[in-house]
């Protein structure tokens, strides 16, 4: 009785479908979330725990004001394709929040947002 009960438990466990943790969540980015900066960077790099689809991501750049700020497009970095880069214009002392919205390789979205001051 025992071994079938056994066999039983090994055969659900082998059917189980695998644990689904395949989300591209931001890891960290530059400049850090949440983080000043004394001279406004050139770029924002963000990395992310998945690999990601290019066509499928982007990030915008919005003011104190709300209002979106004109960037390069943001691109996935052919090194490595768990970061993602926009280029930045040349922006004044103030405070700035990054929208991003990513689709890993394996076709899970997922979208944030985190903020950065550049100045004294």
């Amino acid at each position: 009785m025992k071994r079938i009960a056994s066999f039983g438990a090994f055969l659900a466990l082998s059917l189980a479908p695998p644990a689904a943790c395949a989300h591209a969540f931001l890891d960290h980015a530059i400049p850090a979330v949440g983080g000043a900066v004394a001279t406004a960077p050139k770029e924002v790099r963000m990395y992310f725990t998945q690999p990601l689809e290019p066509a499928f991501s982007g990030a915008t750049l919005r003011g104190a004001d709300g209002r979106t700020i004109a960037t390069g497009a943001a691109t996935v970095d052919r090194q490595n394709p768990m970061e993602l880069v926009i280029k930045l214009p040349p922006l004044p002392a103030g405070h700035y929040k990054v929208e991003w919205q990513v689709v890993s390789v394996d076709t899970h979205r997922t979208e944030g947002s985190f903020a950065f001051d550049v100045g004294p």
